[in-house]
């Protein structure tokens, strides 16, 4: 059960978070120029910004992710969107760097974290973890983690995983490999 105050702060948050309707007909919220988008999926997509920010420790605002996908895998990219940034840089380089030690050791628990559920690809990539090659690589603006395998079966998780992400992220990455 829960407790009354937990229920007035869920109901306080809940007030607070859906917008006001307008006060009179005509106004400028109901012209055509106006494109307040709060559809779930764009909600979605802003939830997902904010756990990343967490789950990565830099701001996904100042910073562009790229996942590419090659015949024997794939590359995650991310650079800091400001080329003097140098603490968004570092931040991105220490990301990188421990999300290719952690996958290759099967831990995937950021990016169930950032995405609230286990991405496509995960578990087979799990499973062929011993088969899957992780190479972190810095950038003048971030980093690269390179991801590839000599298993047909891995590869096509790695695609997987990748093409959510390219989703997910909307990079509008090409969704074939290169």
């Amino acid at each position: 059960m829960i407790s009354r105050v937990r229920a007035v702060s869920l109901i306080v948050a809940f007030l607070l978070a859906v917008p006001s309707a307008p006060a009179q007909q005509g106004t400028e919220q109901d012209t055509p120029q106006c494109h307040h988008k709060t559809d779930s999926s764009q909600m979605d997509h802003e939830a997902m910004m904010e756990r990343g920010e967490k789950g990565m420790g830099f701001s996904q605002a100042k910073t562009t992710h790229h996942f590419l996908l090659k015949s024997d895998g794939g590359v995650i990219a991310v650079a800091a969107n400001d080329p003097k940034d140098a603490a968004t840089r570092d931040q991105i380089r220490m990301h990188l760097s421990h999300i290719a030690r952690a996958f290759s050791q099967g831990d995937f628990e950021i990016p169930m974290f950032v995405h609230d559920r286990m991405p496509p690809g995960v578990a087979s990539m799990k499973r062929l973890q011993d088969l899957i090659h992780y190479r972190f690589t810095p950038t003048d603006a971030g980093g690269e983690d390179v991801v590839s395998s000599d298993s047909p079966e891995a590869v096509e998780a790695i695609h997987e995983f990748l093409t959510f992400q390219i989703r997910e992220h909307k990079t509008g990455d090409p969704l074939k490999a290169e």
